[in-house]
C-alpha cells in the first residue's frame, strides 16, 4: 500500500455526536458504539470535509499507508443513499477542485443511467456545513458611518477559506484575487480598505492547515480555469508565513497561465514591511519601500533623495529590503 492523506479519528475526544458522518457524503464514517469510526478507507478521499463538522477537534488528517481512494466504489456506495447525497458528494468534489474524481463520478452516473440535475447554484446543493455554502453579496459604494469613523466591510463573497472555496464560483472568474494568511487581517487595522477592496479573497494558514496539497490544486484551478487576472499574496513577517508564498509558487509552476503576482509582508505591529511584483513569464520588478515618519509635529520637507528614498532631518527612515517571489 502507498502512503496518502486520510483522516484519523481521535477516539478519546469523540463524543459520538454524528456531525462528521453527516458531513461525509462518501459514507466513510459511521457512528458505532457511541464513537465515530472510519469504516472504509477506499471511501475516504482525505479532503477532510468532516473535520469542519467536528466541534471537539476529534478528526485530523494524516499521511499513512492506506488503501487507495476509489471514486467508482464510492459512487456505488453513495448512489444507494439518494439524490441529495449524490449532489452533496458532487459539490464536495467540485468545491475542492478534484476534477478527475468529479469526471469519474459523472461518468458513473451516465453509465448507470442515473439522472441528476447538476446545474444551478452551488448554494442550492445540500451539504454538511452552511458555513461552506457559496454566496456573493457584492459591496457597493458604501460610505463610512458616524462621521467617517466606521469603515465598511469590503468582503464581497463567501466562503473565503481556501479549502472551502470553489474556483468555479462566479466571483473568481477573471478576478483580481487576494491570497492572505489568516493572521493578516488582525494585524493590519485597515486591511479591508488597503487589501480586500476590489478583490476576491481566499485565506489559508500554511503552518496549521492540513492537506495543503489541495491548496495547490485550488490555486492552479483559479489560474487556469477561473483565469484570474492577478494574485496579491499577503503574509505576516513571521517565518511560517513563507509557506504560503511557496504554495503559490508551487501552484504557478504547474499552470499554463502566469498572471502577475504581488507579495506584501505585514509586520506584527501592522506596518508594511516589504512589497514586490512578479510580473509573470520570469519578469521581476522589485519595489523598495521607504516609510517617512515625522520626528516631531513640524512639517519638514524632503531635502535629499538617495537611492529612491526620501530623507529629511526631521524624519526617521524605515527602509525594507526588496522581496523576491
Amino acid at each position: 500500500m502507498k502512503k496518502r492523506k486520510i483522516i484519523r479519528i481521535i477516539e478519546e475526544k469523540c463524543d459520538g455526536c454524528g456531525k462528521c458522518s453527516l458531513g461525509c457524503p462518501e459514507g466513510a464514517i459511521r457512528i458505532i458504539d457511541g464513537k465515530a469510526r472510519l469504516v472504509s478507507e477506499i471511501h475516504c478521499d482525505g479532503l477532510g470535509a468532516c473535520i469542519g463538522e467536528c466541534p471537539l477537534g476529534a478528526i485530523v488528517t494524516e499521511e499513512r499507508e492506506a488503501l487507495p481512494y476509489d471514486e467508482v466504489k464510492t459512487m456505488e456506495n453513495i448512489s444507494k443513499q439518494g439524490v441529495n447525497t449524490i449532489k452533496a458528494h458532487l459539490a464536495h468534489l467540485k468545491t475542492h477542485g478534484r476534477k478527475e474524481y468529479l469526471e469519474q463520478a459523472l461518468r458513473y452516473l451516465k453509465d448507470k443511467k442515473i439522472k441528476i440535475d447538476t446545474e444551478g447554484s452551488e448554494a442550492a446543493v445540500p451539504r454538511g456545513c452552511p458555513g461552506s455554502a457559496a454566496m456573493a453579496f457584492g459591496r457597493g459604494a458604501e460610505k463610512p458611518e458616524n462621521g467617517g469613523v466606521k469603515a465598511p466591510s469590503r468582503l464581497g463573497h463567501w466562503p473565503v477559506q481556501l479549502h472551502l472555496i470553489s474556483p468555479s464560483a462566479p466571483y473568481f472568474q477573471d478576478a483580481d484575487i487576494l491570497v492572505a494568511a489568516d493572521c493578516c487581517a488582525f494585524s493590519c487595522g485597515n486591511f479591508h480598505e488597503d487589501f480586500i477592496k476590489g478583490k476576491s479573497l481566499v485565506i489559508a494558514c500554511p503552518k496549521l492547515d492540513s492537506d495543503t496539497e489541495a491548496y495547490v490544486e485550488k490555486l492552479r484551478a483559479l489560474v487556469d480555469e477561473a483565469r484570474v487576472r492577478s494574485i496579491h499574496v499577503v503574509t505576516m513577517e513571521v517565518p511560517c508565513c513563507t509557506g504560503l508564498v511557496a504554495l503559490v509558487n508551487e501552484a504557478l509552476s504547474g499552470t499554463e497561465r502566469k498572471p502577475p503576482v504581488r507579495h506584501t509582508v505585514i509586520g506584527i505591529k501592522g506596518d508594511i514591511r516589504t512589497a514586490g511584483w512578479h510580473l509573470g513569464e520570469g519578469t521581476v520588478l522589485n519595489i523598495l519601500i521607504s516609510f517617512v515618519i515625522p520626528r516631531s509635529s513640524g512639517r519638514g520637507l524632503p531635502v535629499e533623495s538617495e537611492r529612491g528614498s526620501i530623507r529629511n532631518d526631521r524624519t526617521r527612515r524605515f527602509v525594507c529590503s526588496p522581496l523576491f517571489l
